[in-house]
């Protein structure tokens, strides 16, 4: 079995493989030349990595996300794709949320901007009960960062496509239930995959149906976030508009270019898709029992390209 690595830190995912994959050779990319590959490990592979695969039973994703993968060129049709179903990103995640939810409600942006001024000024405390939180996306990881928060003491609100149940979690599907969280919360959480439906789901309408005053916090697709309605929201940077502020960490063009107007805006707080890097020594375990089993003909649950996910 041969199993080719494209990532930016393929060599220690090589080593992490090898070590679970005995029998297998594990190579990367750059070393792999033009020798076809049984499985593909991967994340926002080139073009040109699959041609001349002739071979190939299965890919994998090294990342919840298979937006990039998905609308790469040159994947071939037909071969079963799978991705990480959190390995160990979850809790990093809600470490990322947390630190946003909590920027927003302790007031950390407005001291910070007192701070410019040289104003000493003590904000008024809103109590955890008091900050109801919206969370887009149910999914292995939006779930665990909503049960997290809802653990924290915050009145947590989830939506998805359909109806789910979570412990501690006010939930909600479809349209109608998308307007109800909209209007009862204080912070929007987006953490849906890329697809048609979501694409651009934060957008003017929705925008304007959140609270005077809430906040936006993005670590999930680039792609749900319509950019230009966002900023209109904002406000100019010398006054809040309707959205108070964003923490955003994906965007659809990335890097983001040095000129996109969101660096500059004061109410905009800006990293670079950081907010849950795949642990290598968690994830190894999991890609190296998906190879297996496809390579055993097991059932695996597999992404439906047609779906987005």
């Amino acid at each position: 079995m041969r199993v080719v690595v494209h990532t930016d830190d393929a060599d220690t995912w090589c080593q992490a493989l090898a070590r679970r994959l005995p029998d297998a050779e594990v190579v990367t990319s750059e070393a792999a030349g033009d020798a076809p590959a049984d499985y593909l490990a991967v994340w926002k592979p080139p073009a040109s990595l699959f041609e001349g695969q002739s071979r190939l039973k299965g890919i994998v994703n090294l990342g919840a996300g298979v937006d990039a993968l998905l609308h790469n060129p040159g994947l071939p049709r037909g071969v079963p794709i799978v991705k990480l179903r959190d390995a160990g990103m979850a809790p990093l995640m809600a470490d990322y949320v947390r630190f946003g939810v909590l920027y927003f409600q302790r007031d950390f942006d407005r001291y910070f901007a007192q701070q410019t001024h040289g104003t000493w000024r003590e904000q008024p405390l809103i109590d955890k009960a008091d900050w109801p939180i919206g969370v887009l996306g149910l999914g292995a990881i939006g779930a665990h960062v909503a049960r997290a928060l809802a653990e924290d003491g915050f009145p947590v609100h989830g939506w998805s496509r359909s109806a789910k149940s979570l412990d501690g979690v006010t939930c909600h599907h479809g349209e109608a239930g998308l307007s109800e969280l909209l209007a009862g919360v204080r912070t929007l959480v987006t953490l849906l995959p890329d697809t048609d439906s979501t694409r651009g789901i934060v957008n003017a309408g929705t925008l304007s149906r959140l609270p005077e005053g809430a906040t936006l916090i993005n670590p999930g697709r680039g792609s749900l976030i319509d950019e230009a309605a966002l900023l209109d929201a904002l406000g100019p940077g010398d006054k809040e508009g309707r959205l108070r502020g964003a923490l955003l960490d994906a965007f659809t063009e990335e890097p983001l270019p040095r000129d996109n107007p969101l660096w500059a805006h004061p109410r905009v707080r800006i990293t670079p898709h950081m907010a849950a890097p795949t642990p290598v020594r968690d994830a190894a375990d999991q890609v190296a029992e998906l190879i297996r089993a496809l390579d055993a003909g097991e059932d695996v649950e597999t992404i439906d390209p047609g779906a987005g996910y």
